[in-house]
């Protein structure tokens, strides 16, 4: 049983960062797409276009610091608590990257028609953003709570 509980932790500890990669990737890769169709039909912007598609990049950036924190030794007292911090980190992480993909490609669809609307139309992806955030600091405080093996 404590092989389990110890291959779990580990799973948590690189879970954080590898959920919240997945997340980046495909949030990137929805408004990458709305990017390079806006490019398409416009003649200027294009630059903020693909700034606007970098946005959920950050979440992996928060995973890879809820990795390297909860990067310990594992041992059968603290695999629990690493895999229950990592791994749901990791999928708010995830999910809040996809979903600002996804505000984030609807922000550059409207400023494509409707150019004067581009700062308040990243206010949803900004909101989303603020979620990621919360995730990661509630991660960081529990994970100073785990005892060094």
């Amino acid at each position: 049983m404590s092989e389990l509980v110890i291959a779990l932790g580990w799973a948590g500890v690189y879970g954080a960062m590898a959920l919240a990669a997945m997340g980046s990737i495909i949030g990137c890769a929805v408004a990458g797409q709305a990017a390079i169709g806006a490019m398409l039909e416009t003649e200027s912007g294009h630059g903020r276009y693909l700034a606007i598609s970098a946005m959920p990049s950050s979440q992996v950036i928060y995973g890879i610091v809820v990795m390297f924190t909860l990067n310990r030794p594992v041992t059968a007292q603290t695999g629990a608590a690493l895999f229950g911090i990592g791994i749901l980190a990791g999928l708010a992480l995830m999910v809040s990257a996809i979903r600002q993909g996804q505000c984030c490609a609807s922000a550059i669809n409207a400023a494509k028609v409707k150019p004067e609307v581009f700062g308040l139309s990243l206010a949803p992806a900004a909101i989303v953003e603020g979620f990621a955030v919360f995730a990661f600091v509630f991660a960081l405080v529990l994970a100073g709570g785990i005892p060094a093996a």
